[in-house]
């Protein structure tokens, strides 16, 4: 199966999920069969001298193995279990101050160099179409060093039929609390990639990464109505340990609506409460439009986060370089050279990081070579920075790479993709339900749901899982048909209150769609529940005339 190709899940995340599988389907127990590091370096080294010896600049390697399962069940019985392989060289160079790129699934010296020299072809091509030569932004020779995921629990040793009981075991707590219907994956991934540069690098890492979303489903027969309840854990960059729910993980949601974790989860207990408030929806009382106080938990505003915050300070999009894929940004360079475009209150402090460990983003260095790190975008809700790569920074005036550069597979190009990006907690002691005490007419919003945002990343709207309507200090009970409007800048200068640091966590995007041609990433957004004064919210079931 080729990477553009694609495995159909159905009746998830509003019917159908489409999750790319990369490679060639193996069997389980292929998965543990990493490449040799002698032999990706003598790979490296060939193409690295083939590369210079036709006239290459700059040369870099990419070697990787991506590995996956995918395990998808529905109520008591196990949908499809699937393993994939995909292996391979990238070679991208710079040749009369222009890239060139081209890949190999053929592992050998020889047709490594060959790649290595179409390369320079190409990059000596666009040369002639270029009107300025690439600036790279320096980045230290780092001899050879290794990274790896922290964790304690290999996915890869786990049995699948332990995988798939655990699965349907939480299929049958969400059944016998209330669902019809249960449907629950459990997606591993495992990238082995080697990177090598001219600059004098060899980077080998190995990367971990997994998530089990679910989706319990009630149906009234009576009426044939239904509601759906997604899960609220989120995927993490971590091992097997995962699921060993540890009781310190747990987090007070407000007003004890539901059972939150934050590095660990309680797969069962999370099935369990899917189905119980899944049946409780069918019954919760649709809401009146008009403006509320939300209270946001961070299962929820990971997407608001990523949508409003992190796309519109992907540099590349701010420049008009990527406009293709859901197009560019209003968070343009003149604000940020104005040093007081107010992006939010004062409140409001987004920092970016590729370092915090279990989240999606935690790798030890990027594509290209760069040591990952942490900076600001936002401080004292004012715009400071972007997010850069080498061939970037420049144009920003930083002098080294934010070390955002990315590519799915061995095959892909690697570009500008997105850090984490997190709001950082509140510095005065501040719990949900502290919160809610100073909102007179709110809403309490948990879990993402479906969204729309515009082309500059500006106008939005945001949907979400459970919805709790706030009257004078206290939650009274579930709303539902939930959805809010603002724009980016208007919502971000409402933000009147955020929870300590004891509220904050991470949610995330495991298939995070960007370019063309499009590629994935995972990356993860953290937060604490965080309060939004006068917010438009409408009534998704209304009708019209």
């Amino acid at each position: 199966m080729e990477r553009r190709d694609f495995l159909k899940i159905s009746s998830y995340a509003a019917g159908t999920l489409l999750v790319p599988v990369f490679g060639n389907a193996i069997a389980a127990e292929e998965l543990m069969n990493p490449v040799a590091k002698a032999f990706k370096k003598s790979l490296a080294d060939a193409a690295m001298n083939a590369a210079t010896k036709a006239g290459a600049s700059y040369c870099d390697v990419r070697i990787g193995r991506y590995i996956n399962q995918f395990i998808t069940t529905r109520d008591t019985r196990v949908e499809n279990i699937v393993n994939s392989e995909s292996m391979g060289v990238g070679v991208r160079v710079i040749a009369g101050g222009a890239y060139g790129f081209a890949s190999t699934n053929d592992m050998t010296v020889d047709a490594v160099a060959n790649i290595a020299k179409q390369a320079v072809a190409i990059a000596k091509a666009n040369a002639k179409l270029q009107t300025e030569p690439l600036i790279l932004a320096p980045v230290k020779a780092l001899g050879e060093v290794s990274w790896t995921t922290p964790f304690t629990k290999d996915w890869r040793k786990i049995p699948v039929k332990e995988k798939a009981d655990m699965l349907i075991a939480a299929n049958r707590a969400g059944l016998e609390a209330g669902a019809s219907f249960m449907q629950s994956n459990l997606f591993q991934v495992n990238q082995e990639k080697y990177f090598a540069s001219t600059d004098g690098s060899y980077i080998d890492q190995d990367i971990h990464r997994l998530w089990a979303p679910m989706t319990a489903t009630a149906v009234d027969k009576a009426t044939n109505k239904f509601r759906s309840r997604e899960s609220l854990s989120s995927p993490v960059g971590m091992g097997f340990e995962f699921f060993d729910a540890n009781p310190k993980d747990k987090v007070a949601a407000a007003g004890g609506v539901t059972t939150l974790y934050n590095r660990s989860v309680d797969l069962i207990e999370e099935a369990r409460e899917s189905g119980r408030q899944a049946r409780e929806k069918l019954s919760a009382k649709s809401v009146e439009p008009g403006k509320y106080d939300l209270v946001l938990s961070p299962e929820h505003l990971f997407l608001t986060i990523h949508e409003s915050v992190g796309h519109p300070t992907e540099l590349d999009r701010v420049l008009g370089y990527e406009a293709n894929y859901a197009g560019t940004s209003f968070a343009t360079l003149d604000k940020w050279r104005s040093k007081n475009f107010k992006f939010g209150s004062d409140r409001v402090n987004f920092f970016a990081d590729k370092t915090t460990t279990g989240s999606l983003g935690a790798v030890g260095y990027d594509d290209e070579g760069v040591p990952s790190k942490r900076w600001d975008i936002i401080k004292d809700g004012v715009l400071v920075n972007y997010q850069a790569t080498r061939d970037q920074a420049h144009l920003i005036d930083e002098k080294e790479s934010h070390g955002c550069s990315y590519a799915d597979s061995w095959s892909s190009v690697q570009f500008q993709r997105m850090p984490n990006v997190s709001l950082a907690a509140g510095k005065a002691p501040l719990s949900p339900d502290e919160m809610i005490k100073d909102v007179k007419k709110g809403i309490y919003i948990l879990g993402r749901g479906s969204y729309s945002i515009d082309q500059q990343r500006y106008n939005f709207q945001f949907g979400g899982q459970l919805f709790y309507e706030i009257k004078n200090g206290k939650i009274i009970g579930p709303v539902e048909d939930v959805a809010y409007q603002s724009n980016t800048q208007e919502f971000w200068n409402s933000c009147s209150a955020i929870c300590d640091d004891k509220d904050w966590r991470m949610g995330g995007s495991f298939f995070d769609g960007k370019g063309q041609p499009s590629q994935v990433s995972a990356v993860s957004h953290g937060s604490s529940t965080a309060r939004f004064n006068g917010i438009n919210v409408i009534n998704t079931a209304r009708k019209i005339g």
